[in-house]
């Protein structure tokens, strides 16, 4: 036995149907991975209109209001100019590192399990295709065993063209369900990329907004919140309170 016969042989006796049982089965994750991402994009969803108003807005007032307000937003471009809101004390430079830290963390979080789709899209009909083949393949070898015997040949004869085309159309079963998984994967993806860009374009916007506010005014970027503030405060007094003390025990010696 060679080994085309002995491939021909795993073929013929595994046949097709553990192929379509496979691609049903992917198909059940994708539409899961489907319905999960939906639902995560859906709970995101904000007015961005209205938040890039109010976050202009409330600069104006300070950068507690500021951040108060993009907490408030459970959209993902919020919670990157947060990150930046709450180093913008430290000046633009320090608001944009974190900013570009925290939008990264944000695409991930954006992209997750996507990769499965676009796999799954790229190679369902592959898979389906496999199928196919493996139908043929068992379509010929029946009719060739059929053959075989000179008793049956005159049968098999009459039957060959019925015989094959019956196999051939059940083997294209699996290229039709490798397209049917592979479609909805495909369209959900390209569906989901496309929001994913427009959300990191609309955070470049927002956090453009809060960088330009910093670097006009740079009294309002170096303000430190007053928690932060209120020990420098008092370790600068220190000194002055201990340079009157002695300034009155030396009148007092005199």
């Amino acid at each position: 036995m060679n080994l085309v016969e002995w491939l021909q042989r795993i073929m013929v006796g595994f046949g097709a149907a553990w192929v379509m049982w496979l691609m049903i089965g992917l198909s059940v994750v994708s539409v899961a991975i489907i319905l999960e991402r939906a639902w995560f994009f859906w709970s995101l969803r904000d007015d961005l209109a209205v938040l890039a108003r109010d976050l202009r807005t409330s600069l104006d007032d300070s950068i507690e209001a500021a951040r108060k307000r993009m907490e408030a937003s459970p959209s993902a471009e919020a919670a990157v100019v947060s990150a930046g809101l709450a180093v913008a004390h430290q000046g633009p430079d320090a608001a944009e590192e974190a900013m570009a830290g925290a939008a990264a963390l944000q695409r991930m979080k954006l992209e997750r399990r996507l990769a499965y789709l676009g796999t799954l899209g790229n190679n369902a009909p592959f898979i389906g295709l496999f199928g196919t083949v493996i139908g043929v393949v068992g379509a010929f070898d029946a009719l060739g065993q059929a053959a075989k015997t000179p008793v049956a040949q005159a049968a098999s004869q009459a039957m060959a063209p019925q015989a094959v085309m019956s196999s051939i159309a059940e083997a294209l079963v699996a290229t039709a369900v490798g397209l049917a998984v592979a479609i909805p994967a495909v369209a959900a993806n390209n569906y989901f990329q496309r929001m994913i860009k427009s959300t990191l374009a609309n955070t470049e916007a927002l956090t453009r907004v809060l960088l330009a506010h910093l670097k006009i005014d740079p009294a309002f970027a170096g303000a430190a919140p007053a928690v932060a503030a209120e020990p420098r405060v008092k370790a600068a007094r220190a000194p002055r309170q201990e340079e009157s003390r002695k300034g009155g025990a030396g009148e007092e010696e005199r």
